[in-house]
């Protein structure tokens, strides 16, 4: 059972959270989501963290990022970078990793929880560093899925490990709603089929 007083930060991989949800089959409700949190502690931060394509005049995502910029979380975005593949394929890149490290080292001092939600097991030496400070690390994604779309080690590395699919009675989006600001979510954010490992390091625009 978690200790009410529990200083908690969220810090959400957009990229590696929409992939796992749509493998998953359901929306995220960021309103239940944050209210959820906020009953299980003191939560003093949430992060929501996703490249941006630059030369777009409209992006898909921007309605999410507003609303949540309005609600309670901290957005945290750079622009995306393209390049062209071997086969001639336009490619998208917009890892955000190193943006979310910095500020839950930055923050490690102040709370007493991290609840990352990300697979990605590049974040697994960043687990391991905050726990030498003593800071407890709930890492949330899937194992339900094939193949996972967590890394073991980053699932051995965290003190608590949730399955989103648990989550989704709690801060999935009721089906019937459609006022939701995720349903035409961008093609960049998307994971290729058949790709592995972390879903925003290389993904198609198509």
């Amino acid at each position: 059972m978690q200790q009410v007083a529990e200083k908690t930060a969220l810090f959400i991989d957009g990229a590696n959270l929409y992939a796992t949800t749509k493998s998953l089959g359901f929306d995220i409700d960021y309103k239940r989501l944050l209210k959820e949190f906020q009953s299980r502690g003191n939560l003093l931060r949430a992060f929501y963290y996703t490249a941006l394509i630059e030369d777009q005049e409209y992006s898909s995502i921007r309605p999410l990022l507003d609303w949540l910029d309005y609600n309670g979380y901290t957005v945290v975005t750079k622009p995306a970078k393209e390049f062209t593949d071997a086969m001639g394929r336009r490619k998208i890149k917009g890892n955000m990793d190193l943006e979310l490290a910095v500020d839950v080292m930055e923050l490690a001092d102040h709370i007493e929880h991290v609840v990352l939600f990300s697979g990605d097991g590049d974040f697994r030496p960043l687990v391991e560093s905050v726990q030498r400070k003593g800071v407890r690390v709930t890492v949330i994604s899937t194992i339900t899925t094939q193949p996972p779309m967590i890394a073991d080690e980053l699932r051995r590395q965290a003190d608590v490990f949730i399955d989103l699919q648990e989550l989704a009675g709690k801060i999935g989006r009721d089906p019937g709603d459609r006022s939701g600001r995720m349903h035409n979510a961008p093609n960049f954010l998307q994971r290729p089929a058949g790709s592995s490992g972390n879903p925003h390091d290389e993904t198609e625009d198509a």
